[in-house]
């Protein structure tokens, strides 16, 4: 059971804080992935321990900075969360609510893959205090798993959803990629189709882009032309719509209220702490008259070196930088514009500590370019801005620096 913390109300001027924790192997790393992921081969061969107490280490050394602020969400990502057991979940959480106080709706996600579920194990990430899963299918054509260097096949997708539903979640994310190596519209559409048959209350689904630093940048694969990239996009969302999912990001889609709360402080321009292997936070503090101080930190990334550092003095940190008052516009807005409904002009005064006026030019240039949509009160992407969110952003960071 999770004991609760109250919170100062002195931290209740900040942006809501998140909680990050990166679990940085995997079994095998997949081609495309640019994340901070070690291949392993087998689960029993993590340090498990040793990573518990480094991550409690970690979180004890950035305390300092969270102030006592209430934490709205955690996340657990990697790499493969689901290699850990559900005990190693449990003491984690345990420690975290020992030295932070957290919100009494919390959001807890796990990131799981359905090739390292063991028969059980849902149920006990669930009784260890886990409250959402994402489940990352990317596809359910085994030709294309292969093609993605999955270990899962389409059936194993479909029997960590039962499992999961038989343990209890109900807060159900799907990650789905399209744009695949030889992927037509039609199997596009099937893949989404097999998804909503098992009814998750959230789909994040998303085109494979080719990132530096991957064997698929390297090597690259044949993917589908531009147009047949277009067509899926279109028919997709279309069908998404239809089954009764709501798009509020520009790659997330959820039924109800089921939007992902930690995903949404993001956006928002929240704070949230990093702790573990290559882990990034970004964090608020108040500055001179008015403005706010806002820091990036980021964590040691291998995770031999990860585990060094606990009884190191120089901590966890690799590094960090502050953000400048001349790039918070930019910064806000890469965040913020993600989203369908953008966010009301006073979240950018919440969170940046600045007045709108340094805004006023940036806006004006893209609503003539039918980029934002015409309103004095919202920071909101147009449809056709959310296509071409690049330009949009060069639009703002032009009219930022002159």
């Amino acid at each position: 059971m999770i004991t609760m913390r109250s919170m100062p109300a002195a931290a209740s001027s900040l942006p809501p804080l998140a909680l990050y924790v990166h679990v940085p192997w995997c079994v095998r790393k997949c081609p495309y992935c640019d994340f901070n992921s070690h291949g392993v081969g087998h689960a029993a061969e993590l340090p498990e321990a040793e990573y518990l107490a480094a991550l409690i280490a970690d979180l004890e050394g950035d305390l300092p900075l969270a102030a006592g602020r209430e934490v709205v969400s955690v996340f657990i990502g990697g790499g493969t969360p689901s290699l850990m057991s559900a005990d190693f979940y449990a003491r984690l959480l345990e420690a975290v609510a020992e030295r932070l106080p957290l919100a009494a709706d919390l959001e807890v996600t796990l990131e799981a893959n359905p090739g390292t579920l063991e028969r059980g194990r849902f149920a006990g990430y669930r009784a260890a205090g886990i409250n959402r899963l994402s489940l990352g299918v990317q596809s359910f054509q085994d030709a294309q798993l292969t093609a993605l260097g999955r270990i899962h096949s389409g059936d194993d997708a479909r029997r960590a959803v039962d499992e999961a539903r038989e343990a209890g979640f109900d807060d159900l994310n799907l990650d789905l990629m399209h744009g695949l190596p030889d992927q037509t519209p039609d199997l596009a559409l099937a893949d989404i189709d097999s998804a909503l048959a098992l009814g998750p209350s959230h789909l994040s689904w998303y085109q494979l882009t080719l990132e530096p630093n991957t064997e698929f940048h390297s090597r690259p694969p044949v993917l589908p032309v531009e147009e047949t990239l277009w067509d899926i996009q279109d028919i997709g969302h279309e069908r998404l719509l239809s089954a009764g999912f709501s798009r509020y990001e520009i790659s997330a889609y959820s039924r109800g209220a089921r939007q992902c709360r930690h995903n949404l402080n993001y956006w928002r321009f929240g704070d949230y702490l990093g702790i573990g292997a290559g882990a990034h936070g970004k964090l608020s503090a108040p500055g001179e008259e008015g403005s706010l101080a806002i820091e990036r930190r980021w964590k040691v990334r291998q995770p031999s070196s990860y585990l060094r550092r606990r009884n190191d003095p120089r901590g966890f940190v690799a590094g960090s930088s502050q953000i400048d008052e001349a790039e918070l516009p930019l910064e806000f807005a890469m965040n913020a514009l993600r989203l369908v409904s953008g966010v009301p002009l006073q979240e950018w005064v919440a969170h940046t500590g600045q007045g709108t006026e340094a805004l006023q030019a940036c806006l004006t240039a893209a609503r003539a370019k039918g980029l934002l949509v015409e309103d004095s009160e919202r920071l909101q992407a147009t449809p056709h801005g959310l296509l071409f969110l690049n330009e949009l952003l060069a639009s703002i960071g032009e009219h930022r620096a002159s």
